[in-house]
């Protein structure tokens, strides 16, 4: 291992990588076709008594219109359940640490964060939230946001499969057996792999341990009232401290943990997320979490291509993301491999950027989770993207920026990948003089203004965002550095949250009532203001008759479309967002590593 070259490394960990993930999420994929065609009901006497008490028709099935209306008002109520719970876990059980409510800010913020699957945090877990509020609010969220995305993928993949429908499935049983049959299984599996790695699982209150020497550090002062002390200059007055113990946190994390990754959340347990050694504390752990991100993403292409009826569909989709993931890895390992000359001038020796990574992952392992947690609605960590190189660092906003569609989160990556196949085969239709068709069905006008809404509305949330901060004196505070890397702080706060990521540059004090209240409302816009188009032009769709293909009609299968749809993703991500790139990571990488 010691004479091979680091790119050969990082090569070979990609293809061990993406071999596993393949012979994982192939037979999954057929295993979730089955679950949503009502062929496997293991627990069907259980489910069956649940609709009961819950007054459900299992077989009445709904319009788009009235799908739609079931997943806002569950979202609804999952919302006021988690705001609610913060503001009173005070007051609550499980509480060791006595930790009291949050602000109404906050928990708005992190109730619609969780509730989106975004998992934003402003807040340190470890100091803020009680053990309650972890497994009740954000770990039950995490089960039913992910469920919620799936239940829209299964409704689009209905209207493309059935034809003169006037029904997408029922909401309430699809939300259903995605969580029993689908999340739970595959997260209780991984929290097994978890535990068993090292990852913490404990109700146990908070351990104060002795250091084995002294830190001595330096604080803010604050006076008697614990109110901060300003100095001459206006700013907190610094006082030196020493320490000789620590508090070290504990809690159910491994549980936590398998469904912020299976489910395509990311949010964390501690404020260090996957970087914390306590959710991810060996380079076995690191895989596990990185499969599990990917996993039901990737399963979902070959659930796709069964249930529409031509396994070649499902095929194509995932071809297309696996490309534009392996140029994303490639990029961010290349970028990360470079030594920043702002290093080695204060003496630094090690090859690459190690700045903000851990080094039991090193620089290869440490890329690959970065491009998989942002090709992923995931948001999860293992280093500080704030220290990635500007390039380093523009791979991940670019992710995002594409919509998320590089596999992308439970149901949401898919279902915006099929939204970018359909307006790929519109721009062949535009080429060619003839009316595009998806899987036997004609893309029409109603369908494009509804897929027009859909790509539309991130870029919308994120560059009038990023306006706005720029431009008000309470978006300007939250910035910690200045110039280009400043900027790409925030771009790559909107960013993250329009798009429901949750990941974060992490220079940004983004824990102020101007910055919750402006990423809750890019989260809430990005999440449901994709899944209502959507669901319309799902409903469209299955109401449509069934064409035969003709001579002249445009293969959505093979490499040709490969190639199509994946230029079509790059196309409108680039032409919407370089000119803010080029003010933040593009500069930034012009000021650091200036042409010779």
């Amino acid at each position: 291992m010691n004479g091979l070259s680091p790119s050969v490394l990082a090569a070979g960990q990609l293809i061990v990588y993406l071999v596993l993930l393949l012979a994982l999420a192939w037979p999954l994929g057929g295993y979730i076709a089955r679950v949503f065609d009502g062929r496997i009901r293991f627990g069907a006497a259980l489910e069956a008594r649940i609709y009961r008490l819950c007054g459900i028709d299992p077989a009445q099935e709904m319009g788009w219109k009235r799908y739609a209306l079931a997943v806002l008002l569950f979202n609804a109520l999952g919302f006021a359940a988690v705001f609610a719970l913060q503001l009173l876990q005070g007051a609550l059980p499980f509480n060791p640490e006595g930790f009291g409510a949050m602000t109404w800010d906050s928990a708005l913020n992190t109730a619609v964060s969780f509730v989106t699957n975004t998992n934003w945090q402003g807040y340190s877990g470890e100091s803020t939230m009680s053990y309650l509020t972890q497994m009740l609010a954000l770990a039950v969220q995490n089960f039913f946001s992910a469920a919620t995305g799936l239940a829209v993928v299964m409704a689009l993949i209905r209207g493309l499969a059935r034809h003169s429908a006037q029904t997408i499935g029922n909401f309430w049983v699809d939300l259903g057996r995605g969580t029993a049959y689908v999340l739970l299984p595959v997260s209780f599996v991984v929290a097994l792999l978890l535990a068993g790695g090292g990852v913490i699982q404990n109700l146990d209150g908070y351990k104060t341990v002795p250091l084995v020497e002294p830190v001595t550090f330096s604080q803010p002062k604050v006076d008697a009232a614990g109110q901060p002390v300003l100095g001459a200059d206006g700013k907190p007055a610094m006082e030196e401290a020493t320490t000789r113990e620590q508090r070290l946190p504990m809690g159910p994390v491994a549980s936590q943990e398998a469904i912020k990754m299976a489910g395509t959340n990311g949010g964390g347990f501690f404020n260090a997320n996957s970087a914390h050694p306590y959710e991810n504390p060996t380079p076995f752990t690191n895989l596990v979490e990185m499969l599990a991100i990917f996993l039901i993403p990737a399963a979902l292409c070959f659930s796709f291509g069964q249930m529409v009826g031509d396994r070649r569909q499902g095929w194509t989709v995932l071809a297309t993301m696996t490309l534009l993931f392996v140029i994303a890895v490639v990029a961010v390992t290349a970028a990360e491999s470079q030594t920043p000359g702002y290093l080695t001038a204060q003496g630094a020796t090690a090859v690459g950027n190690l700045e903000g990574k851990e080094v039991r992952f090193g620089i290869n392992a440490t890329s690959l989770f970065v491009a998989i947690t942002t090709g992923a609605s995931c948001g999860a960590v293992n280093a500080m993207h704030d220290s990635l190189t500007p390039l380093g660092g523009l791979v991940p906003m670019l992710l995002m920026q594409l919509g998320e569609v590089v596999f992308g989160g439970v149901g949401t990556g898919l279902y915006s990948m099929l939204v970018f196949a359909i307006l790929a085969v519109f721009l062949a239709g535009l080429m060619v003089g003839r009316t595009p068709e998806y899987l036997g069905k004609k893309i029409e006008s109603w369908e494009m203004k509804m897929i027009s809404v859909a790509i539309l509305i991130t870029p919308f949330l994120v560059l009038a965002g990023t306006a706005a901060a720029v431009m008000t004196e309470a978006g300007r505070a939250g910035i910690l550095n200045p110039g280009a890397h400043g900027f790409s702080e925030v771009l790559y706060a909107l960013v993250s949250a329009a798009n429901n990521n949750g990941s974060a540059f992490a220079g940004l004090s983004a824990n102020t009532p101007f910055w919750n209240l402006l990423t809750a409302v890019a989260m809430a816009f990005g999440r449901f203001g994709v899944i209502l188009p959507v669901l319309a032009v799902a409903g469209s769709l299955a109401a449509k008759k069934r064409i035969r293909e003709g001579a002249g009609t445009l293969p959505t299968h093979g490499t040709l479309f490969v190639v199509l749809l994946g230029a079509t993703v790059l196309i409108v991500g680039a032409l919407t967002y370089l000119p803010s790139l080029a003010l933040g990571p593009i500069a930034e990488h012009l000021i650091l590593f200036p042409a010779h």
